[in-house]
């Protein structure tokens, strides 16, 4: 992404046009944009719960009667053929809806990230892309995969955040809106951001998670007047989320009852116990222990997982399509027929009413809420019992974590373990496969039960009667989605909001910082081992400490393409289409015989005269530095310019040109030689010195060739044609391709002036400079290319993405030690 302005002359005269009242104008649809952005992220969400809710609830009713039925009639196998025909019908339409657009698979979490990065994934934020999401993840969740919704939404918000301020959209060509606003990739980054941070806010009624998520796992570049705005976007996705939501289920429409789509529900002590605490001190050492225990298990599952994602690349993908929705369906065969088997035949039935139960953190069912109550299974069990495992198994996702967190403590250690381990095992094989699936609300589940479990050990065993079981599994949670996801900041934020109980900051963040500790010793988090397996150049916050035994001339790509300031059409022609570089140096020559070369050129003679131009506004920065010295006050800075200024008239202009230009002229040392452009080449013209003038993109290009921007060798340059700023953004953000470009409209012998439209003041670094300085300045102002330019204004080498990444960088870190 072109996260850089380019500050060429159509941009320049943008800005002699603004004044203050046009930037608050841009500055206000800018809030504007931001707030609407909020509201559709918060309706995308409503649309996905409602539609989730619906078909979950017909599921369920349907093959709960029939299962009661078939207890009495012994027909159990005409129930599993029930919930096989929903299930699968479910999967097999998500399945469909990935192969129309593929990159709506997964949680899409990995994609916003590159994209925040600063990395173009193709079609991640089309229009397409979230309609097949959001429909896809309800049949996924409503097909019974052990997948969330949750992290499709941070995508669907980011989609909605990309597409909304641009007014048009690929798919839908025909409608277009006149709308100038927000036509670079700078804002639609920004915007991306916003939309992101909507989406988490969305999904667990934690706006100022969703800020700090946004900020924490992707934004590079980030300023306080961003920070305001997103906030104020994941405000506008909350409320519009709750309001809604409040409305439909209780009829108390503007009550706000409903803050996310995932609600943890109220952590609170029976008030008939008065020993009863939340949490104590002591209960830290063991969720340390869990922390510890939490990381461990995310190392194992994201380690799995990366051995099923490199099966899937090599053996699945290259198949015809048809064998990833096979895939799907054998997912979810598998998965109904564990889930179906487990409940029937796994689980234990328990009292319903335990008024005798010791335990300090029992809670009468009158004071339990409604939803915990009514999801209570009471499969093949006799009255005042429920089946515990069926309780977990054959609810919606949501109401299985909170009858973990805020039913009695009924569940039996056995039920836990084989619940946690089936859990574990399903959601690490479902993660990959060809249906939209977030990851956060089975990684809660999966660490809720080890968390209860670990509560029932302590109180069964060691006889600790005074410890929270709901406080266990919420820690439990915490540490196991800590562990695969290793995001510290933002998850805690978002664990304390979703459970409103500021109470619970300290141990969440602990738990969460041991987790990340210990899974960071064995592998990273899945959303970054997703990413390495796509060869995403992701740029990670700082490089290590040994890096800066590199300089930049060790990672630069010495090896140029470049343009002339003047440059014939069949040139560009022949760049653009021989190489895939996305950006271009504007660079001229230096040669010693630059008066014969002028001679009957006109192309050669324009470059040059470019180029004294250039040195000659150099000269006069330089006499007007000598002067403001000569005013100075020091008599011994007076005296020094004295000796070096005569008061004689300036020689002529030529004169003073040629003095300039007949410097030192030795070739580079031949750095690598084996990478020389040509073998033919002597040394002299493999590194001859290149005066650097500026940056032309790729896409200003092809756009420049596309309009006709160009004169003939018979006319002045002053001739060619001007574009103006909107003019070079109108085909934003699909630019022509040079490809498709109609060759026989084009005059091959006419020249083009890039000089107006190049970035004539790029960030560009010395070759002495350390990579860590070198990386704070690509990955903090959001760059593409960064110049090498020498103490005399000579390009000796570019540095990319590419060159920054780590193991380009371990590359030439090993490179360098062989040398020494």
């Amino acid at each position: 992404l072109d996260y850089d302005r380019c500050i060429n002359d159509p941009y320049l005269e943008v800005l002699e046009s603004m004044d203050n009242k046009k930037a608050q104008r841009y500055e206000a649809v800018k809030w504007v944009m931001v707030f609407a952005i909020g509201i559709c992220t918060g309706l995308v969400g409503l649309f996905v719960d409602f539609f989730v809710r619906l078909f979950t609830h017909l599921k369920f009713r349907v093959v709960q009667s029939s299962v009661e039925e078939c207890t009495e009639k012994g027909c159990l196998a005409l129930s599993l053929l029930e919930l096989l025909g929903f299930n699968l019908t479910f999967v097999f339409l998500a399945s469909l809806l990935v192969l129309i657009q593929p990159v709506a698979a997964g949680s899409g979490i990995p994609e916003i990230k590159c994209y925040l990065n600063g990395v173009k994934v193709p079609g991640v934020v089309r229009l397409r892309t979230v309609v097949c999401k959001a429909l896809g993840v309800l049949f996924s969740v409503a097909g019974g995969l052990f997948v969330g919704k949750e992290g499709p939404m941070i995508h669907s918000g980011a989609v909605v955040g990309a597409g909304l301020p641009q007014f048009q959209s690929i798919s839908l060509r025909k409608i277009q809106f006149n709308f100038p606003y927000f036509r670079s990739d700078r804002d639609k980054r920004d915007f991306v951001s916003a939309g992101a941070a909507a989406g988490v806010a969305a999904a667990f009624g934690a706006p100022i998670g969703g800020t700090l998520f946004s900020l924490e796992e992707g934004s590079s570049f980030w300023n306080q007047g961003l920070t305001w705005k997103v906030l104020f976007c994941s405000m506008a996705a909350t409320f519009t989320l709750n309001f809604f939501r409040s409305g439909i289920q209780f009829g108390s429409w503007g009550s706000f009852q409903l803050p996310g789509l995932l609600n943890f529900g109220e952590f609170k002590c029976s008030e008939s116990d008065k020993k009863c605490h939340l949490w104590t001190a002591v209960d830290l050492g063991f969720f340390i222990l869990m922390g510890i225990v939490g990381g461990l298990l995310g190392a194992t599952f994201n380690c799995l997982n990366k051995r099923l994602a490199k099966y899937r690349m090599r053996n699945v993908h290259p198949k015809p399509k048809l064998v990833r929705v096979l895939e799907s369906l054998l997912v979810s065969l598998t998965t109904t027929v564990v889930v179906f088997i487990a409940s029937m035949v796994l689980g234990e039935c328990r009292q319903i009413s335990s008024t005798s139960h010791s335990g300090n953190d029992t809670l009468s069912l009158q004071g339990m809420s409604e939803d915990v109550n009514s999801s209570i299974k009471t499969f093949f069990c006799p009255n005042e019992t429920y089946n515990d495992m069926a309780t977990l198994f054959f609810n919606p996702q949501e109401s299985a974590i909170l009858q973990l967190f805020h039913q009695d403590g009924t569940f039996s250690p056995v039920t836990l373990s084989l619940f946690f381990l089936l859990y574990f095992l399903l959601s690490c094989w479902t993660y990959g496969i060809s249906v939209p699936s977030g990851l956060f609300v089975p990684s809660l589940l999966c660490g809720a039960a080890f968390g209860r479990l670990v509560a029932n050990l302590l109180k069964s065993y060691i006889g600790l009667d005074h410890i929270y079981s709901g406080t266990f599994a919420l820690i439990g949670a915490a540490a196991f989605l800590g562990g695969v996801v290793r995001m510290t900041i933002s998850l805690t934020v978002i664990l304390i909001e979703s459970t409103n109980e500021i109470t619970y900051g300290l141990p969440i963040m602990i738990t969460l910082m041991v987790a990340k500790w210990t899974g960071d010793f064995f592998n990273k988090g899945i959303y970054d081992i997703h990413v390495n397996l796509r060869g995403v150049p992701l740029l990670e916050w700082e490089t290590e400490v040994e890096m800066d035994k590199l300089r930049a001339s060790d990672i630069m790509e010495p090896n140029l393409t470049y343009v002339y300031p003047h440059t014939r059409i069949q040139s560009l022609v022949s760049i653009l289409r021989t190489t895939v570089h996305h950006a271009f140096p504007v660079v001229t020559e230096n040669r010693g015989n630059e008066r014969e070369f002028m001679k009957g050129n006109q192309l050669i003679s324009n470059n040059i005269k470019f180029k004294k131009s250039s040195i000659l506004t150099r000269a006069g920065e330089q006499r007007k530095r000598s002067q403001s010295m000569k005013s100075y006050p020091s008599s011994e800075l007076r005296n020094m310019c004295d000796e070096h200024i005569t008061t004689e008239e300036p020689p002529e202009k030529e004169d003073l040109l040629q003095q300039m230009l007949e410097r030192r002229y030795t070739p580079y040392p031949n750095l690598y030689p084996d990478q020389s452009p040509s073998e033919e080449w002597t040394m002299e013209e493999r590194f001859r010195p290149l005066t650097f003038h500026g940056l032309i993109l790729r896409s200003q290009l092809v756009t420049l060739l596309v309009r006709g921007v160009c004169y003939s060798e018979s006319q002045s340059s002053a001739s060619q044609p001007r574009l103006s700023h909107a003019e070079m953004l109108e085909d934003y953000p699909r630019y022509p391709d040079i490809h498709d470009l109609d060759l026989t409209l084009l005059n091959p012998r006419m020249i083009v002036d890039v000089t107006p439209y190049m970035n004539p003041s790029p960030f560009a670094v010395s070759p002495n400079t350390h990579v860590s300085q070198v990386f704070n300045l690509f990955r903090t102002m959001g760059l593409r290319h960064l110049p090498v330019v020498n103490a005399v204004g000579e390009i000796v080498g570019i540095i990319t993405r590419h060159n920054l990444t780590h193991e380009f960088l371990q590359a030439r870190l090993r490179q360098h030690y062989q040398t020494i």
